[in-house]
């Protein structure tokens, strides 16, 4: 099974863009992912939002910026990951899902603006999360429930400050 998963983020605007690469780290996060390296314009303010989340509800989550994408899949690939681009163009996640399992580290490679043909190419798996355009969020939590197995639900965060009670009606929070 997976050991390490990295979430590279691959064109972020800041003004295009805030809202959804936020999101994309709130579910790389909450799904297992160790940290989210953001390829693009570099936004202090996903950074500060993102390690308030981790000061209050837990884990050892990092956000990473980094100017060039090539280097973070070159740097990636000499450290044993195995690079996986979610896509729609790619083949189908549930035919190639115990492939993807193998490798004890992978990272994650999810668009932002039109991806170059390059990072298909260095890619070492162009996965389809359905064959219909999509959302990059979606395709990041998908790709990540499935990797895990589902296991990722019931992931206890140290260090948490805030926890939820399950209830069946209402909130319940713990401080």
């Amino acid at each position: 099974m997976v050991g390490e998963i990295v979430v590279l983020r691959y064109g972020h605007r800041i003004v295009r863009d805030y809202r959804v690469t936020s999101h994309c780290c709130l579910v790389a996060r909450a799904f297992g992912a160790s940290k989210i390296i953001i390829h693009g314009e570099r936004d202090e303010s996903i950074e500060k939002s993102i390690l308030g989340v981790v000061k209050n509800w837990g884990g050892s989550f990092k956000v990473e910026f980094a100017e060039s994408w090539k280097k973070v899949m070159e740097e990636h690939r000499r450290k044993g990951f195995k690079s996986v681009h979610l896509t729609m163009y790619g083949l189908p996640l549930q035919k190639e899902i115990k492939k993807l399992r193998k490798p004890k580290k992978v990272l994650l490679v999810i668009g932002s603006q039109k991806v170059e043909r390059e990072v298909y190419e260095r890619a070492d798996y162009n996965i389809a999360i359905t064959l219909q355009p999509h959302s990059e969020i979606a395709a990041l939590a998908v790709a990540l429930d499935w990797l895990f197995r589902g296991k990722e639900m019931g992931k206890k965060f140290a260090g948490a400050g805030i926890r939820i009670v399950p209830q069946a009606r209402g909130k319940k929070v713990l401080k």
